[in-house]
């Protein structure tokens, strides 16, 4: 078994179909089909059942399939990482944030971040989901993420920085816009929804709020990315619940209103316990810095080297996000 057949296998086995796999790899049929064959007998194990309509994985395929994406998402960033030291980078970070962190907390940790681990070169994913970044952590695309806990792997460690209260994000024009002060969760019981996917954490949470209130959210349009999700709160489709950070992503005129009686939504630095990059420590330092400066009385726009606060979360009160006010 080599790297290349690895490579050829797992493109027959994500295409179901050996002549769509030979022109993904700019290759000819009858050589990619010998390869495969070979790799099943030094293994001494079919990994595929083939027909003449379609190609099926076996068990024992499933089995190569998830190991051999994770052989090669090793390599891939392995070769990847070695060419940028050789550029002179002292390393590669490779870093993903949850959605409204996308917003808030990102820009100043990758500037403070720039200035303290200059050799470092970071590499950041933005507007991603919790169990889409646990699976990067646990397949070494990601060395480290920042997330909404809850996560399912114990081999994804993680240290929670802050919490956030939730807030109603209603359309320019709503009844609840040009209102002061909190609103409860049942004033929205007849509202139309917008809302994350349900493998979001904010999802979950939300929705056991609303049963808690009693009343199950009607839900007309879902989101994966917060900025999408607000942009359809701006134009008037429903309202949403979002965490305070969302604020910063926010289309102008959108007003957020706190909810009480609802629960704080945790943001956490997570790491594979596995795959601890010698750079995971400096990063988590410098994410509980940029946390709690953000979190102080007056928040700056970019965070000092060497501020040390600690982190504790303020609420909100003005009913929109004012221009100037945003990043």
């Amino acid at each position: 078994m080599d790297i290349r057949q690895l490579r050829y296998f797992v493109a027959v086995a994500e295409e179901r179909h050996f002549g769509r796999a030979a022109e993904r790899l700019h290759m000819a049929q009858p050589p990619l089909s010998q390869q495969i064959k070979q790799l099943e007998a030094s293994l001494d194990t079919t990994l595929l059942e083939r027909t003449t309509r379609k190609v099926e994985l076996t068990e024992a395929g499933r089995l190569m399939l998830e190991r051999a994406r994770r052989v090669l998402a090793d390599l891939d960033a392995l070769a990847h990482d070695v060419r940028e030291v050789g550029r002179g980078a002292a390393g590669v970070l490779r870093v993903g944030f949850a959605g409204s962190a996308t917003y808030r907390l990102m820009p100043s940790l990758v500037q403070v971040a720039r200035a303290e681990l200059p050799g470092v070169q970071l590499q950041v994913q933005g507007e991603l989901l919790t169990p889409d970044m646990e699976r990067a952590l646990l397949d070494n695309r990601l060395d480290v993420a920042v997330l909404r806990p809850p996560v399912q792997s114990r081999q994804v460690h993680m240290e929670v920085l802050e919490e956030e209260r939730l807030l109603a994000a209603v359309p320019p024009g709503h009844r609840l816009a040009p209102a002061t002060g909190d609103v409860s969760l049942s004033e929205l019981a007849e509202e139309d929804f917008i809302f994350y996917p349900p493998t979001s954490a904010i999802a979950t949470i939300t929705r056991e709020a609303c049963r808690q209130a009693g009343f199950r959210p009607r839900i007309v349009q879902e989101a994966g990315e917060t900025s999408t999700l607000l942009a359809f709160v701006g134009a008037g489709m429903g309202v949403a619940l979002v965490p305070e950070g969302a604020r910063w992503a926010g289309p102008h005129g959108v007003a957020y209103r706190p909810v009480t009686a609802t629960p704080a939504v945790e943001l956490a630095v997570a790491w594979s316990a596995d795959r601890r990059t010698a750079f995971v420590p400096a990063f988590l330092e410098l994410a509980r810095r940029a946390s709690a400066t953000l979190a102080s009385p007056e928040p700056k726009q970019s965070v000092e080297p060497g501020s040390c606060r600690s982190a504790s979360t303020t609420s909100p009160t003005d009913t929109t996000t004012p221009a100037e006010e945003r990043p």
